[in-house]
């Protein structure tokens, strides 16, 4: 019976460990299919994107530092952008070519990059995947995101479309494209790491995907592409000590970048919304000094007489709660929200006042200050922007004087050979002699421009401090 009862277990022992043996091999074989099927993701978007995915090469001539844009409030020593360049750029006096990556939107040649890709840019090429290459002009650019749109004279190409950033989750699989060192169109594969990244000092406007999927210099433009192949970011920057990949990667979100390039299609320029409020974040010192229950919302440090939230009664003390619906976390993140809405909408806002919840509604003004870009800096080499205040006290103008100022010269354009120089102040465009057109903001400018046509001579009233003068520009 003893005998029986050994040989029974032993039975039973081999056949677990035979069902042992064949579980760990059903999991093995699930496991490969798994690996297999997330490869040929890969291997997709590989085949969808890269065909779709450009090598931009820019004729850059590097500014002197006396020519250097007075408004640009960041240098490139805190993060190296990863195209191409040398460190230290002011201090060089020859034409450099410039490299990055872009993507195609459209199948008649649209193509999205980074805009510190093609800035100061005297000639673009693109090169598609396919070895051939193009002239590429400047469409628009928006500097305060970092984007820029282009354009090539072809038709029935391979593009990609964008998808919603605002879905991602962290630790989703993405895909990153471009063209590293330019030696061709790579890929390489990642998770995204973390959502939200703002107050890098990169741009204006900051609400970065990171994204650990390897960078190399020349990625710059690139799309950062989801596992169904849509555009989820525009791959801008990354962290690094050493020049190269160290595992930080930054990409402006699809939502962002949309945005920005559809105004660009639409109007060729990119306006703002504009509330009017300084803005700091509730602390836990300053909630414990306010009596504050949380540390919710952002505090109102200042109102801006005159501005859209001085008419719809908000207060410097206020705590912001909520803005459109959504809860209002951070001072960056509003400032986002804020951009991204259209002028003249109107908005409500839940606020904190005096321990007492209200609710207004604001009409959203336009946020002064933005410049004209595209076309127009390849055709006579400047950026201007709106004369502020603050720019007006900055530059020792007159706060009463009207105009545009400008912002950036390109070493070696019309405008430089012409005298102007950053900070000068355009009061009018000449049309003729008998028609001269005051100008007091950018769309007065770019208005006046688009009268002249194609005239070869570009007249421009322009105030250096106390000396008015008449600028004559050929352009050709």
């Amino acid at each position: 019976m003893k005998k029986q009862w050994m040989i029974a277990s032993l039975i039973t022992c081999l056949c677990l460990s035979s069902n042992f043996a064949d579980s760990i091999k059903n999991q093995a074989v699930q496991g490969a299919n798994l690996l297999e099927q997330t490869s040929q993701a890969f291997t997709r978007i590989a085949e969808q994107a890269m065909p779709a995915t450009v090598f931009i090469k820019a004729e850059v001539t590097q500014s002197q530092p006396e020519y250097m844009n007075p408004f640009d409030m960041f240098g490139d020593d805190f993060l190296h952008r990863f195209f191409n360049q040398p460190q230290n750029p002011q201090m060089q006096q020859q034409p450099q070519l410039a490299g990055g990556s872009g993507f195609l939107i459209s199948s008649d040649g649209f193509i999205v990059t980074n805009n510190h890709v093609i800035k100061d840019a005297k000639n673009i090429t693109v090169t598609l995947n396919d070895g051939r290459e193009y002239p590429a002009i400047v469409k628009g650019s928006d500097a305060r995101t970092d984007l820029a749109l282009l354009k090539i004279d072809e038709k029935n190409l391979p593009y990609l479309t964008f998808g919603d950033s605002d879905n991602l989750k962290i630790g989703e699989w993405v895909v990153a494209i471009g063209n590293p060192f330019g030696i061709g169109a790579t890929l390489t594969v990642g998770v995204v790491s973390a959502k939200g990244r703002q107050d890098l000092g990169i741009a204006s406007y900051e609400d970065f995907i990171q994204t650990d999927a390897a960078i190399n210099p020349g990625n710059s433009g690139g799309p950062l592409l989801n596992l169904q192949g849509q555009i989820i970011g525009v791959n801008t920057a990354i962290f690094t000590r050493s020049g190269g990949y160290m595992g930080i990667g930054l990409a402006i979100p699809s939502y962002m970048a949309n945005n920005v390039i559809d105004q660009i299609l639409n109007t060729g320029t990119v306006t703002r919304a504009y509330l009017g409020v300084i803005l700091q974040p509730v602390d836990k010192e300053l909630a414990d000094a306010l009596s504050l229950d949380t540390q919710e919302g952002v505090l109102i440090s200042d109102v801006v007489k005159g501005s859209p939230a001085s008419k719809a009664g908000l207060q410097p003390g206020d705590i912001l709660l909520q803005y459109n619906g959504k809860p209002v976390k951070t001072v960056a993140k509003l400032r986002n929200e804020i951009a991204m809405m259209s002028p003249g909408k109107d908005v409500p806002l839940q606020l904190l006042r005096n321990h007492k919840k209200l609710t207004l509604t604001i009409t959203l003004g336009s946020l002064e200050g933005e410049a004209i870009s595209g076309e127009l800096i390849q055709k006579i080499g400047i950026d201007v922007e709106n004369l502020t205040p603050e720019t007006a006290a900055r530059l020792g103008y007159n706060s009463l004087i009207d105009g545009v100022v400008i912002s950036q010269i390109k070493t070696g354009s019309p405008a430089a050979a012409a005298g102007l120089r950053p900070g000068y102040l355009i009061t009018g465009v000449a049309i003729d002699w008998n028609n001269q057109k005051p100008v007091k903001n950018t769309a007065d400018f770019e208005e006046a421009l688009k009268e002249l046509g194609d005239k070869k001579h570009i007249i421009l009233i322009v105030r250096h401090k106390n000396f008015q003068r008449y600028y004559t520009i050929k352009v050709g």
